[in-house]
């Protein structure tokens, strides 16, 4: 059975800090504003919808407590939707969607909705970070490092300078600013709104796009003193090739720490009929890969791999990549590694310009390639994300 989907819609991203404009949303609320305004522009009823799974990269707090469930009833769709909450840290919102295919492909439900969500002004990266980090015993067999570091060991490893990185990042702004200017984004922006109804943010906070890499070039390096501070002597002992590291990601570089939220309805055939909804496109396949841990932002590479093996296709079928900016030595080495020009990957910008709230991205740069895709009139794109402790999702996309 095919997997289509019918559509998705995503907020805006604001600041993640206190000063934000969606610091007073909730992550709930931003869910459910975008599930109330996907079943609205569709004239969904809900009761055909079998599942919503929400992802989060920091299910705790307020974002935990099986967010998906609370949300699906706070935005008044039919009891009978299940809900289920799901983690793989910056993989998340994609291993949603995917999850909502897989069950659709094999038969056992007709339609859901996949997505994520992350108020990082709200909830605190880091907070469930559990074993992997925090049992001195696991982090020691696993050399773990911060991913900032792991950042800084790709371009050590790879040869990539501060101006290489810095030029990647004013790129990724120039682009987002000009997707914005040119309305690329519109069609799926949904503006989130206070108790009043009053419109808080209708377009990406973070965005800077008067950035030059002359302007980068004053940013301090954001890790050194994470290695100086003993994270450096870890790299050292799981990879002994390296003399020094080359401190040369920051701010501007790495993705902006923002919230926001974004979901996809995905069906089946039978389902579009009785909904009355016609697909835009469809799943061709989906994967999941684990890669070294320490460096832990290389598994785009080999999961994209695995994502095109399983779909039958090579890299030569794909006519748009998406890679989620974490930082932008993971996207250099990406490019390299797959054999892929510029102007085919990320082609409205990034998380480095517009920001990567962790568990909503990757449903929402699913979203973006195939916007982009009607709009170019193309036919097939490939998006694919690196995540913490060495994980790394992709899945492939088709026009209908």
């Amino acid at each position: 059975m095919e997997a289509y989907i019918y559509d998705h819609v995503r907020t805006p991203r604001g600041k993640g800090r206190p000063d934000g404009a969606l610091h007073e949303v909730t992550s709930v609320e931003m869910v459910t504003q975008l599930l109330k305004a996907l079943r609205e522009r569709n004239d969904l009823d809900t009761a055909l919808l079998d599942d919503v799974i929400i992802g989060m990269a920091q299910p705790v707090g307020e974002q935990g407590g099986v967010l998906a469930r609370a949300a699906v009833l706070q935005a008044g769709y039919a009891q009978t939707v299940a809900g289920q909450q799901i983690h793989r840290f910056c993989a998340t919102g994609l291993d949603a969607v995917s999850l909502i295919a897989a069950q659709v492909h094999a038969g056992m439900i007709q339609a859901g909705i996949g997505g994520g969500v992350e108020s990082m002004s709200r909830t605190v990266m880091g907070y469930d970070s559990g074993a992997w980090t925090s049992d001195p015993a696991v982090a020691f067999a696993n050399y773990y490092a911060p991913q900032g570091i792991g950042a800084d060991m790709i371009a050590t490893l790879d040869g990539y300078s501060r101006t290489d990185v810095d030029n990647f990042a004013v790129e990724s702004q120039y682009r987002a600013a000009a997707a914005w200017a040119e309305g690329r984004f519109k069609r799926s922006i949904v503006p989130v709104k206070d108790v009043m109804g009053e419109v808080l943010l209708d377009h990406d906070e973070h965005m800077r796009p008067g950035t030059t890499v002359e302007s980068m070039a004053k940013l301090k390096p954001a890790f050194e003193g994470f290695g100086k501070g003993g994270f450096e002597a870890v790299a050292k002992a799981r990879y002994p090739e390296i003399e020094e590291l080359n401190y040369v990601h920051h701010g501007g570089n790495s993705s902006g720490i923002v919230d926001g939220s974004g979901i996809v309805l995905v069906g089946s055939k039978e389902f579009g009929v009785k909904a009355g909804l016609k697909p835009r496109g469809r799943i061709r396949s989906y994967a999941n890969i684990g890669s070294e841990p320490t460096i832990m932002l290389t598994a785009p590479a080999a999961v994209s791999e695995k994502a095109l093996k399983a779909g039958g296709m090579t890299k030569d079928d794909i006519d748009l990549w998406e890679l989620n900016e974490a930082f932008a030595s993971v996207v250099l080495r990406y490019m390299r590694d797959m054999n892929i020009p510029h102007d085919k990957i990320n082609v409205n910008g990034g998380a480095i310009a517009m920001g990567h709230p962790l568990g909503a991205t990757g449903a929402m740069i699913l979203g973006t390639v195939l916007d982009e895709l009607e709009r170019r009139d193309l036919e097939t794109g490939l998006i694919t994300l690196c995540a913490a402790n060495g994980l790394g999702t992709a899945a492939i996309i088709e026009r209908v």
